[in-house]
């Protein structure tokens, strides 16, 4: 079963960074996009950045030249390097994969759309 978790996620003052990490498990042969999003409080879950797995990336407005998104395909790890947090960044953050190929018995399946249960950033006013 494919599983993601997220991990990296607390408390950080303004200015500051944090690393948040994505790990993809469940016997993965490969995973096509991968994705962060957050949700801030009473608000919808919004797109942060995207990573395809050659590499290509896309970010929103607001973190354009702060997150840094990244990879490790070996590991089946995502990334996200946030820098100069704001109080607008807090909320909970979410790992998603698109298009994972995954081995079970009796070979390779595809699955769609899997999301880790998210981790929380939270940058005091």
């Amino acid at each position: 079963q494919v599983q993601l978790v997220e991990s990296g996620g607390g408390l950080v003052q303004a200015g500051g960074s944090l690393r948040l990490s994505c790990a993809v498990s469940g016997n993965i042969v490969s995973v096509n996009t991968m994705a962060w999003y957050r949700q801030a409080p009473g608000k919808q879950r919004d797109l942060v950045a995207t990573i395809t797995n050659d590499g290509n990336t896309n970010y929103a407005d607001s973190v354009k030249g702060r997150f840094t998104i990244s990879r490790d395909n070996h590991k089946n790890t995502m990334y996200l390097q946030m820098d100069s947090l704001k109080p607008d960044d807090t909320g909970v953050y979410y790992c998603n994969a698109d298009r994972v190929r995954y081995y079970s018995i009796p070979g390779v399946h595809y699955g769609f759309d899997y999301w880790g249960k998210g981790t929380q950033v939270t940058v005091p006013t």
